[in-house]
């Protein structure tokens, strides 16, 4: 998910913006629900059941893109500046503390009841998942998405770096484009040009054996974020705020109709066209839907998204994408002999288990500033957290090279 994209902490709303309203300050419930819809198709393709649920991971970056420009373009188009330092530190509290938790219980599960060849790794991925460069490293060495994810615990963080990554550079030319009247318009046009440099790179790197550095590289799937970048500008905002509701309404149903036909169509990484502009067509379907929901959030299909259940869905979106694949490879393939889609039934469970409590005990604190969270205390909390993540990682003793394998000389032995 790919990351869940976290949202800005504000009341769900219906209610249709005002033209000159900076688009991400309202907490829209259709877009909690389209963040359901991506993290159920994730878990899907996980489970073995969706073969285009992958795709869910590029809603999820349009969303973000969508969501962070908002919120920076508002900011510098008040206050003539972005306070840089903050906003880090708030995408930093949103994200870390849950990763942090869950990085650190996936060691201990992996060291408890996982296969060495899995803990062995984990240990090595920990460093770089903490930096947040994983993709990087899972590009270094050569380890698929499609055909080898399933020996990495941390796989799914590829995405997470690639939006961490986002957030360090983006707000940078939003703070020195997006000054003045005209900052919104440049903002754009940075945003569009940066998407098509980004579709010619995947073009470019897409078309070899191994797809591992056009999935996963930053710049090669820069243009999902980027087009949510450019959703959220003026120039996109005033005309799909003047698309009469009807028209919009019908014209979002279309293509989360047609968001879905893909996840179920597409076939995986072998998909023909998928690295040749097929993730930029859905992305850019994406960012379209994403824009007229904003501008008119209470039509039916507004309203559908927006329901208690892809919403509440939504809303526990990003502890869900964390903990999903550690459930998904530490849970037996047999569960009290049967496999199939009770044990997917029993994974996501166990995956929705994990992510209220996440939800409950480490992201909601955080957010909403509980006591201990806040201040120095949230500091020496933050402290320990870092100690215990640490020292876990460095306690647990690394698998033998070979352990959990045949010995070859016991089964020739009379």
């Amino acid at each position: 998910m790919a990351h869940s994209p976290p949202a800005p902490t504000a009341p769900a709303t219906h209610r249709r913006p005002r033209p000159g309203r900076a688009p991400g300050r309202a907490h829209l419930a259709p877009l909690d629900g389209l963040r359901g819809l991506a993290v159920a198709a994730v878990l899907l393709f996980h489970a073995g059941y969706l073969g285009g649920g992958f795709l869910g991971v590029d809603l999820f970056f349009v969303l973000s893109g969508f969501l962070i420009t908002g919120l920076l373009l508002g900011e510098v188009q008040r206050r003539g500046r972005i306070a840089l330092p903050a906003f880090w530190g708030r995408r930093a509290r949103r994200l870390l503390p849950a990763l942090a938790a869950m990085g650190t219980a996936a060691l201990l599960l992996a060291w408890a009841a996982g296969p060495p060849s899995l803990l062995g790794f984990a240990l090595d991925d920990a460093p770089w998942a903490a930096a947040q460069v994983v993709n990087w490293h899972f590009i270094a060495e050569q380890v698929g998405y499609f055909n080898a994810s399933d020996t990495r615990l941390f796989s799914h963080l590829w995405s997470i770096g690639v939006e961490w990554q986002f957030y360090l550079v983006w707000p940078l030319v939003v703070a020195v484009a997006g000054r003045g009247r005209g900052g919104p318009r440049r903002v754009a046009l940075l945003a569009g040009a940066g998407a098509l440099g980004s579709l010619w790179l995947m073009v470019q790197l897409g078309s070899t054996v191994d797809t591992t550095r056009a999935y996963e590289g930053t710049d090669t799937r820069a243009f999902a974020l980027l087009l949510g970048a450019v959703a959220a500008t003026a120039p996109v905002r005033r005309p799909a705020d003047r698309v009469p509701r009807p028209v919009a309404d019908g014209v979002c149903a279309l293509l989360v109709c047609g968001l879905a036909a893909s996840w179920v169509l597409t076939g995986g990484q072998n998909a023909p066209g998928l690295f040749r502009g097929g993730l930029f067509a859905h992305s850019l379907a994406a960012a379209v839907l994403i824009a007229l929901l904003a501008a008119a959030p209470g039509g039916r299909t507004g309203r559908a998204l927006g329901s208690a259940v892809p919403r509440r869905l939504g809303e526990l979106s990003y502890s869900l994408y964390l903990w999903h694949w550690p459930v998904f490879l530490l849970l037996p393939q047999k569960v009290f002999g049967i496999g199939g889609w009770p044990r997917a039934v029993l994974a996501i469970g166990l995956s929705l288990v994990a992510a209220v409590l996440s939800k409950l005990l480490v992201e909601d604190p955080v957010r909403f500033g509980a006591r201990w969270a806040t201040g120095r205390r949230g500091l020496a909390a933050l402290l320990a957290a870092a100690v215990v993540a640490v020292g876990v990682w460095a306690a647990i003793p690394r698998p033998h090279p070979g352990a959990g394998t045949v010995d070859v000389q016991r089964l020739m032995s009379p």
